[in-house]
């Protein structure tokens, strides 16, 4: 595995991230929705340094099962979503790849009637976006390689590394897997 943001350089990035957003919204109270479950070490940190009045939501969206390396059909769980209408909404995912999750739940959300809808990510991949559209905020543009760590996974493991790596094509094999 190699590693692309050692530990230090994401706190940065969120620190980043938080003060951007907090800007951003000027005092505005925020609703900030987690997109399960690779945005839950980013949603965890970026909460506590954002300097607003906030509610929190959680939305599961899925679109890679078990060991798949490449996306599949999205499917949405909103059960854990907080009244929208007419908040300022705040949609956090760990990483824009092919942009068409976060691009389906801004559609998807925008029928909550909130008062806005922006989005923030903590990696944005290079080359890969299918959609007319990129997230609002960018915590680090990434090389187009299978990432894992501070929240994403490679079949339910590697989430809880401090840090975001690439898994070298070996580690992809499926007799490496864990």
């Amino acid at each position: 595995m190699k590693i692309l943001l050692p530990a230090d350089v994401i706190r940065q990035g969120v620190e980043r991230l938080a003060r951007e957003i907090t800007v951003a919204y000027q005092g505005e109270p925020l609703t900030v929705v987690g997109v399960l479950t690779g945005s839950m070490v980013l949603l965890a940190d970026l909460i506590r340094q954002i300097e607003l009045p906030m509610q929190v939501g959680l939305v599961q969206a899925r679109s890679y099962r078990g060991n798949a390396t490449l996306p599949g059909a999205l499917t949405i769980n909103a059960q854990m979503l907080p009244d929208l209408r007419g908040r300022n909404v705040l949609l956090v995912d760990d990483i824009f790849d092919t942009g068409r999750t976060l691009f389906e739940l801004l559609t998807q959300f925008d029928e909550l009637n909130p008062a806005s809808i922006r989005t923030a990510v903590l990696l944005r991949k290079q080359g890969r976006s299918e959609v007319e559209f990129d997230p609002h905020f960018v915590g680090f543009d990434i090389p187009d390689e299978f990432v894992v760590g501070y929240g994403l996974d490679f079949n339910d493991h590697y989430r809880n590394l401090p840090y975001v790596a690439a898994l070298e094509p070996h580690e992809l094999a499926p007799e490496s897997r864990p």
